[in-house]
């Protein structure tokens, strides 16, 4: 039974205003259970504002009971008002039914700016903008005058699909109609061209009146992500030191990360002191990023302070500080990190695994890296190519040959870098011919060398030292059109300076196009290593001249090429003019080097100075003690190489050098008790002691002699050997060498094998008399045959140098 309206006359705005209530409070089932009982009663709304919330209830709660409701207004007329076709359209849009929304949308009779922008709006929220924006030109079309927020959608949606002429149009539009100032369109505008010209970009964002933290934002993200990021700093430094304004975590986060990039400390630390100011100290992310920006710009100290201050963290916190660690070769720290990860339960994931092999790698721990071999199978982390090529890389680092070629021939895809750090991994084990030949096979594979497989393969052969194979790799270079970048060619240079093809070495640098400080140093060097330290000396002016300015890896090659030379003086006038001159700083390895050229020399007494004299902030390294040791040697200061001979084995000892430099000094003073002990602890210590070899070139060929060592043509090579000492008599001058000995045996024992150059005057003498008792030319040669022998077996560089003098007096 029906009752006439006008006995719930009264009650009509009570169920209208319930409706509304209820939709604004979001109590949906309240809303459709008014609207129900307005049925029931057979109550017909008046007001057709009361629809649209009741349509927003159907949404959210059932899509059919939605359209049905739309069908109901349809058969009692209501869809021709405005307010109610905009919610059917705007109903079937959110519920993804684009065709219905589309159907309902030509249905209305009039049309407004709502209408429009819901249509828009739809289309960009269903994810198709071409659809949207030709909506939006239709719009236009029909005289639509779109709303801040409507524009800000559309240059979205330009930008989005990179409908950039749109977009530009979409600008012109703004301009006309004077909405420029309105930040959010402004920022929108900023981005789209960030995508077409930062140079646009910059322009426009000069333009802006009112520059907000996204402007700033979005500006400095621009140039951090291009190659200029130097300027996003100093627009940042811009943007809180002039403007004041601060900026978001976001940002803050993107200078920090590029900060670590170009290793700008300067500008890390005034990031951070940013972020402590706003409180944001606090942030897991931040203090994240920090942790990453410190160990990048070297400053590990303050990458663990930051670390340690953090009041939360994550597994990204204890990686980010153990790669920090591990990047700055604080492999000690590193390790106990890693143990104190174990203790605080922290897991494990694919980045420890990596930095934990590095680990390994540097302590040569072969048992460790099969542990994580057997983690990486049970964690399922063989797909992680990463892992599996850091594996690779710390089993043949640990001499675990055998068990690389296994990793490697069993992986399922191989990719450039496994190819590259096999390659890489055999010629550091030693192995040259097995690394051409693990190219060879990358070759006959689809996977395509790149710079860093060219350089390693480079590498191998200069190792083998074989011309002919160099050549074939320098033509690989070339073929893959790689010859001509500055990596590939300075390791070109470098490979046939230790193949002893200077000429060729300097012809290559010569026609590099472009060349960079390590190209010039590498250069230098190989003058160095091939005995020519007067031409690499002079390299440095004419480096100079270039605009080059010489690094410290540039004046350590000038400095060991001046050591291997024997040019004190020059090498001492260098070292204090690169310092005056160049600002260089010496570090560890520049003193080692000065002590090394002093040794040689003889000057002991000076070498042993100048190690007092070394910064306190430089721990006087292994090589330096090494090279005062050799010279001890060489120079009968027991005394003083005993010294020398405990730091080395403190330093490194697992490293067979010290050893067998100590063994040699002590037997040279007869103390063969001492020399047994030396050798002794080399096995008890498990010291891997790498077999020496000679390389000699027969034709384009390499042959290899390894002391001890089965060497290919052995027997004839010892006949061939046996004939040469007939020859030259040499049984005849044993004598010459056990007197030699004898001389040096007493000259050790006078002034308490302090230096001296007077004890070399008694082997001069002996020679000299040789000489000077040679009347024929044929007794001259057989003095010269003498002489020579005596310089090649002489231990003593002062011995040497009186040799020279006598090669002189004999016309030689």
């Amino acid at each position: 039974m029906r009752f006439p309206i006008s006995l719930w006359g009264s009650k009509l705005p009570s169920w209208s205003l319930g409706i509304k209530e209820s939709s604004r409070a979001g109590k949906w089932v309240e809303v459709l259970s008014h609207y129900r009982e307005m049925q029931r009663y057979g109550v017909e709304p008046s007001d057709a504002s009361v629809f649209p919330p009741i349509l927003k209830a159907c949404l959210n709660l059932s899509s059919r009971c939605g359209k049905s409701m739309h069908a109901s207004l349809i058969k009692r007329g209501y869809e021709s008002f405005a307010s109610v076709g905009n919610s059917i359209v705007d109903f079937y849009l959110k519920c993804g039914d684009l065709e219905s929304a589309l159907g309902a949308f030509h249905c209305l009779q009039n049309r407004d700016s709502v209408s429009w922008n819901i249509i828009i709006y739809g289309h960009f929220d269903q994810g198709v903008e071409e659809e949207g924006l030709r909506w939006f030109i239709k719009a236009r079309v029909a005289g639509f005058e779109p709303n801040t927020s409507t524009l800000v959608l559309v240059i979205q949606a330009c930008r989005s699909i990179g409908a950039y002429n749109e977009g530009l149009a979409v600008h012109g539009y703004v301009i006309r109609s004077g909405l420029c100032a309105v930040d959010s369109v402004q920022n929108s505008m900023l981005n789209v061209y960030m995508d077409i010209d930062l140079g646009s970009a910059r322009k426009l964002f000069d333009e802006m009146s009112d520059k907000d933290v996204i402007s700033w934002s979005l500006m400095i993200k621009g140039y951090l992500q291009s190659e200029e990021a130097e300027i996003g700093l100093k627009l940042f430094h811009e943007m809180v030191s002039e403007d004041g304004i601060q900026p978001d975590g976001v940002t803050a986060a993107s200078v920090i990360k590029a900060c670590g990039r170009l290793k700008d400390i300067h500008m890390g630390k005034l990031v951070h002191g940013v972020v402590i100011k706003r409180g944001h100290d606090s942030d897991l992310f931040l203090g994240n990023s920090l942790i990453d920006m410190y160990s990048k710009c070297k400053d590990v100290d303050s990458a663990y302070q930051v670390y340690r201050e953090m009041s939360r963290k994550n597994n990204v916190s204890w990686n980010s500080i153990l790669s920090g660690f591990v990047l700055n070769e604080k492999y000690s720290e590193a390790l106990l990190l890693f143990n104190l990860m174990g203790e605080e339960g922290v897991e494990v994931d694919e980045v420890t695994l990596v930095n934990f092999l590095q680990i390994c790698k540097y302590f040569v721990l072969p048992s460790q890296c099969k542990s994580v071999h057997c983690l990486i199978i049970r964690r399922e982390y063989e797909s992680n190519d990463l892992v599996v090529n850091s594996l690779i890389d710390a089993y043949v680092k640990c001499n675990l040959v055998d068990l690389t070629w296994k990793l490697f021939n069993n992986l399922k895809g191989r990719d450039v870098v496994s190819w590259s750090t096999m390659i890489a991994g055999l010629a550091y084990c030693g192995k040259p011919e097995d690394a051409v030949r693990v190219f060879c096979e990358m070759s006959r594979t689809q996977e395509k060398p790149t710079f860093i497989t060219i350089i390693n393969l480079l590498e191998a052969c200069s190792l083998s030292a074989e011309l002919r194979r160099s050549k074939w790799a320098h033509g690989v270079a070339i073929r893959r059109d790689m010859a001509a970048d500055v990596a590939v060619a300075t390791a070109i240079v470098d490979m046939y300076a230790k193949c002893g093809t200077i000429d060729t070495s300097r012809k290559v640098f010569d026609q590099m196009p472009q060349k960079n400080v390590v190209s010039w140093s590498a250069m230098v060097a190989a003058y160095g290593m091939n005995g020519l330290p007067r031409e690499a000396l002079a390299l440095i002016p004419e480096m100079k001249l270039q605009g080059v300015k010489p690094n410290s890896v540039t004046t350590l090659s000038a400095l060991s090429a001046c050591s291997h030379g024997g040019l004190i003086e020059e090498g001492l006038a260098f070292l204090k003019s690169m310092i005056h001159e160049c600002g260089i700083v010496p570090g560890l390895e520049h003193y080692s080097c000065v002590i090394d050229m002093l040794a040689r020399a003889g000057k002991l007494d000076i070498a042993m100075e100048l190690v007092n004299q070394i910064p306190d902030s430089l721990k006087v390294g292994a090589s330096a003690w090494g090279a005062l040791l050799s010279a001890c040697i060489s120079y009968g200061n027991s005394e003083l190489g005993a010294g020398a001979l405990s730091h080395v084995l403190e330093l490194e000892p697992m490293k067979s050098a010290g050893y067998l430099l100590g063994s040699s000094m002590y037997a040279a003073e007869g103390l063969w008790n001492n020399a047994t002990r030396m050798r002794r602890l080399v096995k008890e210590r498990g010291v891997r002691v790498p077999a020496g070899y000679s390389l000699v070139h027969v034709g384009n060929k390499a042959c290899r002699f390894v002391a001890g060592g089965s060497n290919p043509g052995a027997q004839e090579t010892n006949v061939m050997v046996e004939r040469l000492h007939s020859c030259i008599g040499i049984n005849e001058r044993i004598r010459h060498i056990v007197l030699e000995r004898e001389i040096l045996k007493c000259n050790r024992k006078a002034k308490n094998s302090r230096v001296s150059d007077v004890r070399y005057v008694g082997g001069a003498k002996l020679l000299g008399d040789v000489v000077k008792d040679a009347n024929s030319k044929t007794e001259k040669v057989e003095a010269v045959v003498k002489a020579r022998e005596w310089k090649l077996r002489a231990m003593h560089w002062k011995s040497v140098m009186i040799l020279n003098w006598h090669f002189d007096c004999i016309g030689q």
